[in-house]
């Protein structure tokens, strides 16, 4: 009986910021550089619509440009596929999501960055995870406590 009454039962996640069943916010593209700014933007948008600080909004745009230019360089060797944003509100917390049909979280040897984008992530975002959705896509999950006007941030 427990079960029915909860949405998450039997997923895999048990973190408070993902009982999010319906995103505030989806956008699929093609994994190509020009559309990583497309996201980018989207989420300035986002975020404004939201009344979420400049400084939290900053570090919002910043990890999900990283985690989607990740997807353009590395998911799709050889050809092209889709790049996948969600994200939802909920708590005070902001949860994005970047997925993709590619190879998964591989090291490549001619890799053009440095490897930095993924320890960037891990030190904009509240919390960070890696891993395979339930449709089996390479899936970033980022988390994000927003600062609230007049909220208990201590100075």
């Amino acid at each position: 009986m427990a079960s029915s009454e909860d949405p998450g039962a039997g997923t895999p996640r048990h973190d408070r910021h993902q009982e999010h069943t319906t995103p505030d916010f989806e956008l699929t593209l093609p994994a190509r550089a020009e559309n990583v700014a497309v996201v980018r933007h989207a989420f300035g948008g986002f975020g404004d619509a939201l009344d979420v600080p400049d400084h939290a909004l900053a570090d919002v745009k910043l990890a999900v440009t990283e985690a989607c230019t990740n997807v353009v360089v590395h998911a799709y060797p050889d050809s092209e596929g889709p790049m996948a944003v969600s994200a939802g509100l909920s708590d005070g917390a902001l949860t994005v999501v970047v997925s993709d049909e590619g190879r998964g979280i591989l090291p490549r040897p001619d890799s053009p960055g440095l490897g930095l984008g993924l320890p960037l992530i891990a030190t904009l975002a509240s919390s960070l995870e890696l891993g395979t959705n339930d449709r089996d896509e390479t899936e970033v999950r980022m988390t994000f406590e927003l600062d609230r006007p007049g909220g208990g941030s201590a100075a």
